[in-house]
């Protein structure tokens, strides 16, 4: 399945800030309608993704009926991007 949305980098405060991509209501939907054939565990949905020049594989973390797209500083710091930036998503999720 391969997706492409817009979405706002937003941080997260905990022990160490962690910055996420929401992935809109429509993409999410249809990332729930796989959710089982993806997840490996605890909800956790495998992608790989691609924003600017940088591609990553990660996982999606389910929150309040959507997903987040972590973002590590491997990919943040290449694109120059912080809490508060737009940026396009390339994304696919891995069925397995």
């Amino acid at each position: 399945m391969q997706l492409s949305f817009g979405g706002q980098v937003i941080e997260w405060r905990g022990p160490a800030p962690y910055y996420f991509v929401p992935v809109p209501q429509d993409e999410s939907e249809d990332i729930r309608a796989v959710a089982a054939m993806a997840s490996y565990g605890w909800g956790v949905i495998p992608v790989e993704a691609r924003i600017g020049g940088v591609v990553f594989e990660t996982s999606l973390f389910p929150k309040d009926g959507g997903y987040l797209l972590p973002l590590k500083s491997a990919v943040r710091k290449p694109e120059g991007l912080s809490a508060g930036d737009q940026v396009r998503v390339e994304m696919t999720v891995r069925l397995g």
